[in-house]
């Protein structure tokens, strides 16, 4: 079952519940557009069911509302960010405005951040370098969830990469991935719709496979340390494992190693901050060639892939970004899909922010 928002409704509902946790104007208005985006484009792990993990960060002294970012280390074409345990949206705006300023004088920018707290969907971001017509990349540390590969300890985040590139006609080539097989939240996800888990997203702490959410979840809790997500490629060599892994510790050492901040096995101190580190670039196309002929080009080969054979039964071949735009287009004109249990703790939260009293 599922309850339908007007998209402006959602935000404002949203907008009040996050101006109500003690989020100022700013912080609020950031944070509840990233979230009901999320929701819109049809990813519900970083959606309006986050305000529960949201208020719970609250309370455990994960995110400090009214902290402002601070740069400690510039260059004409880099700087560093001392984010101080803020909100993660605020924080993350502050960095990608001056990272576009700066790529926009000198061609590249680069931006390492330490003592964020989660930002939301890192493609939105992206998506933001690609329209001022650069080269996008976005990634972040997380709470400490995932297992390297052989091992059975978690040591790192989901760790998600976003990469976008612009073409023709304002699209653009949109990735946004956790480098494992599946983010925290879509557990989470899972676990409020009664859904079983598919194979290769999880271990418990044997290091054998749990598709039970639910389980899987209260064991988290109970064994700290031990067990959590399995990176692309599963928990094998032979099936490459390795790479997905590879590509989260990559992560871990742009964000957390050029900031000089904490990586995700040092993340979420209690009643200190959730101490996320995150790495941003923008390049611009122009210092490749004509910016035109690139978007076009760029957009030849994007044609090429799109018109490829579809194996039977498939549908279509989608450049990543297609889905969730069309998935946007819908929600503006039929109203954003929320699954009932979001939507019931939504409305717990806004009674008591709009001054009533909760049914």
């Amino acid at each position: 079952m599922s309850a339908v928002y007007a998209y402006n409704d959602l935000l404002l509902k949203t907008k009040k519940i996050l101006r109500s946790f003690g989020y100022s104007e700013e912080e609020a208005s950031l944070t509840a557009r990233v979230l009901v985006e999320a929701d819109a484009r049809g990813v519900p792990s970083h959606g309006v069911g986050r305000l529960s993990p949201y208020r719970q960060f609250l309370d455990n002294g994960f995110i400090h509302p009214g902290r402002a970012p601070e740069i400690t280390f510039e260059t004409p074409v880099s700087l560093v960010v001392d984010g101080h345990n803020g909100v993660g949206g605020l924080i993350a705006d502050f960095a990608v405005t001056r990272l576009i300023e700066k790529a926009r004088r000198t061609g590249a920018a680069f931006c390492a951040v330490r003592n964020a707290s989660h930002y939301g969907m890192a493609g939105l971001l992206t998506e933001r370098i690609a329209r001022a017509g650069m080269i996008g990349c976005s990634c972040c540390t997380t709470r400490c969830n995932a297992i390297p590969t052989n091992g059975r300890t978690r040591m790192f985040g989901t760790n998600p990469i976003s990469v976008s590139i612009p073409e023709e006609n304002g699209n653009m080539f949109l990735l946004d991935m956790a480098t494992t097989t599946a983010a925290f939240g879509k557990i989470e996800v899972y676990a409020r719709r009664g859904k079983i888990l598919p194979e290769g997203w999880a271990v418990d702490s044997r290091g054998q496979s749990q598709r039970d959410p639910v389980k899987f979840l209260r064991a988290y809790k109970a064994e700290p340390g031990l067990g959590g997500l399995v990176f692309l490629g599963g928990t094998q060599e032979a099936t490459g494992g390795h790479k997905g892994y590879g590509l989260g510790l990559l992560v871990e050492l742009l964000s957390a190693g050029l900031s000089m901040g904490a990586w995700s096995l040092h993340s979420y101190e209690k009643g200190v901050g959730a101490k996320v580190a995150m790495f941003f670039s923008a390049v611009r196309l122009d210092i490749f060639g004509d910016p035109t002929a690139l978007r076009a080009h760029i957009g030849e080969i994007l044609r090429e892939v799109r018109n490829g054979e579809t194996a039977e039964g498939r549908g279509r071949v989608w450049i990543h970004g297609e889905k969730e735009r069309e998935a946007r287009e819908r929600a503006l004109h039929d109203g954003v899909v929320i699954d009932d249990i979001s939507a019931a703790r939504l409305e717990e939260f806004l009674a008591p922010a709009e001054g009533k009293q909760p049914n």
